[in-house]
């Protein structure tokens, strides 16, 4: 089974020091971006399952950098993460595609919990798509019956 990798995006630098540090000792395969910018360029070489996304970035913020994502990767999962407790940009974020989203400062266990969840969805999503890919391919018993006669 694929191991999930992992995306902690925020522009407080100690944030993503601190996390990715937890996670990484947990056995987590974490990439880390400053920017949402910085996030969609690493995201383009990097094979990206969930992403944890600060709402409240200078530049692109969260909201914008999330529409990006989901633009270009549909199915990667994204969690929205606000430090400002607005319930707005939660609601505006699962309204862009947010997955779900969580208030910092957040528990790592929580965080954990809701990316694996994210990483099971994406899984279950990948496995419908390879599924409606082969019944494509595949051909039913009439079908093959016709061309034998």
């Amino acid at each position: 089974m694929e191991t999930m990798k992992m995306m902690l995006v925020d522009d407080e630098e100690r944030f993503l020091i601190t996390t990715e540090k937890l996670l990484s000792r947990k056995g987590y395969d974490i990439v880390t971006a400053g920017s949402g910018r910085e996030a969609l360029e690493k995201m383009r070489s990097q094979n990206v399952h969930v992403v944890i996304l600060d709402v409240k970035m200078p530049g692109m913020d969260g909201i914008e950098t999330l529409r990006a994502i989901k633009n270009e990767f549909p199915l990667v999962e994204v969690i929205m993460l606000t430090g400002h407790g607005t319930v707005e940009s939660a609601v505006d974020g699962l309204k862009a595609g947010a997955t779900d989203y969580l208030m910092k400062p957040t528990d790592v266990s929580d965080l954990i919990q809701k990316a694996e969840e994210a990483f099971e969805k994406r899984l279950r999503l990948e496995e419908k798509i390879r599924m409606a890919q082969s019944r494509r391919y595949m051909k039913s018993p009439r079908e093959i019956l016709r061309e034998e006669v």
